[in-house]
């Protein structure tokens, strides 16, 4: 049976959100808040570990925040003053309660407890090399190797032995960790995924996005250095380099997957959308009567194109936020609706108009081409598309849930192809300098490998590898034909 996102979903899903606070007497509290803005981040499992500097207490479960904590009593049993929280949606590791983090773990230094944002590409081959050891793994998630190497190191600090691991990894985190002793955050030396510090009055914040610090009242003050850790102790906040930087920052997380009033590397991620709707207008521009988004990611690059095009900008499509997780397993006959569940087309905007569709991407195009036949159902004269990124034709191996080519429509179908697929009078996509151009940094600064093929990890990994391969093509129609109907 397909589950939820197969209903709803084709767009690329990031792994997971984290938060780490120290020095606020109800840092749980504040960390479960600042959570709540980094949802969209992973709705899978939720989890806060505290410390009251003598324990670390957990509470995690499956499920959204609001599933996980249900009640004010659970607040009572995170004490301390230091805490770190992780949202998770699973790309490495089965969706499983023993995959939930933060990862709590004994070692012969202490308790500790990780929570991680990005993928290790060299993880099966670790893997292998620490089982050969006598290394005994409890879950099937990446994030493991982290606490498996921590406490194999005979460093002296926490810092010390989490650099000595950071350097055996390859690949994208944003790891942050809690002991009894206080928190340590690290950044991988090529900044794939963000992670932003802020302070709340005294106290210290740290989280995979600034919304949640506008959520908390934090202030930010800047972003963890890419090959930079982070401890924050009694001591203060001391940094330790472990690396030099090579940025390669995922240019997804300013076109998709980042909340538009979050600032991450060192940019507004609401300036850059708009950016790339108005240039997208000047690459592609259309005669229409109005732009409309498919909300809400894509909501302020239809602004920017509306901009720069002078369409008239309208609400055509109306979301529905209410779905919940409970929506995962429906009969034939509720399958049969799954595709108005989310969206609506509203027939009094779009009737007898020549109507611009702005979306961020396209991943598989399975619930873009049943909107599209929506709004042709609500009346459309025209329908015409534009993109505002280029096609996603290779696989991301950093955090990003596409790991094979077969999944990307654009890996076997030309766009011409797709717009014919999609029912569509004319489909464009945005380049890739138009991209590096909104960003408004040096190209060698962003990792554009879903676009380009180009990736700054090197792969070794045998199935990564093979996942580079072209698909085949007529098997890639067949089973995305095999979705559509399933939605049908």
């Amino acid at each position: 049976m397909p589950n939820f996102h197969d209903f709803f979903d084709d767009k690329p899903r990031d792994k997971c959100g984290v938060m780490a606070l120290y020095g606020h007497p109800r840092a749980a509290e504040l960390t479960y808040l600042g959570l709540f803005a980094l949802q969209h981040r992973g709705q899978e499992s939720a989890g806060i570990v505290s410390s009251d500097g003598q324990k670390l207490i957990p509470v995690r479960g499956m499920g959204l925040l609001a599933d996980v904590f249900r009640d004010q009593s659970q607040f009572k049993v995170l004490e301390g003053s230091w805490a770190i929280g992780h949202v998770r949606y699973s790309t490495t590791g089965s969706s499983s309660l023993t995959n939930v983090q933060p990862l709590v773990v004994n070692t012969k230094d202490g308790v500790l407890a990780v929570g991680h944002n990005g993928n290790i590409t060299n993880e099966k081959a670790l893997r292998r090399k620490l089982e050969s050891e006598g290394a005994i793994f409890q879950t099937t998630s990446d994030s493991e190797l982290f606490v498996h190497l921590i406490a194999r190191s005979k460093a002296p600090t926490i810092s010390e032995r989490l650099a000595e691991a950071a350097k055996q990894l390859e690949g994208a985190f944003s790891v942050v960790l809690i002991t009894a002793d206080g928190i340590v955050v690290a950044r991988d030396p090529h900044g794939f995924r963000p992670l932003a510090m802020g302070r709340k009055g005294d106290a210290y914040v740290f989280a995979s996005e600034t919304c949640a610090f506008d959520l908390i009242g934090a202030t930010y003050e800047r972003d963890v250095m890419a090959g930079e850790i982070l401890t924050v102790t009694s001591r203060g906040c001391e940094s330790l380099r472990y690396a030099e930087s090579e940025l390669s920052m995922c240019v997804f997380e300013l076109i998709y997957f980042a909340r538009p009033d979050s600032h991450i590397y060192g940019t507004s991620v609401d300036k850059v959308r708009r950016k790339l709707g108005k240039i997208l207008a000047e690459e592609h521009p259309v005669d229409a009567d109005i732009v409309i988004s498919i909300p809400d990611s894509s909501n302020t690059s239809a602004l920017g194109f509306s901009h720069r095009s002078g369409v008239k900008y309208e609400i055509g499509l109306i979301r529905n936020h209410y779905i919940g997780r409970t929506f995962i397993n429906p009969s034939q006959f509720m399958r049969s609706y799954n595709s108005r569940i989310k969206y609506n087309a509203v027939r009094g905007v779009l009737e007898g108009r020549r109507v611009v569709v702005v979306d961020d991407s396209i991943v598989r195009g399975t619930t873009l081409k049943k909107i599209v036949a929506s709004i042709w159902g609500a009346g459309a004269s025209e329908v015409h598309v534009r993109i505002a990124s280029p096609p996603v034709r290779w696989p991301c191996f950093y955090g990003m849930d596409y790991p094979t080519r077969r999944e990307l429509i654009a890996a076997f179908a030309t766009p011409k192809e797709i717009e014919s697929y999609l029912g569509v009078n004319s489909l464009r996509y945005l380049s890739l300098e138009g991209v590096l151009e909104a960003t408004r940094d040096t190209p060698s600064n962003y990792c554009t490998a879903c676009f380009s093929g180009n990736y700054p990890v090197k792969l070794t990994d045998p199935a990564q590898i093979a996942e580079l391969a072209d698909p085949d093509k007529e098997w890639a129609r067949a089973e995305l034909e095999k979705v559509l109907r399933t939605m049908e």
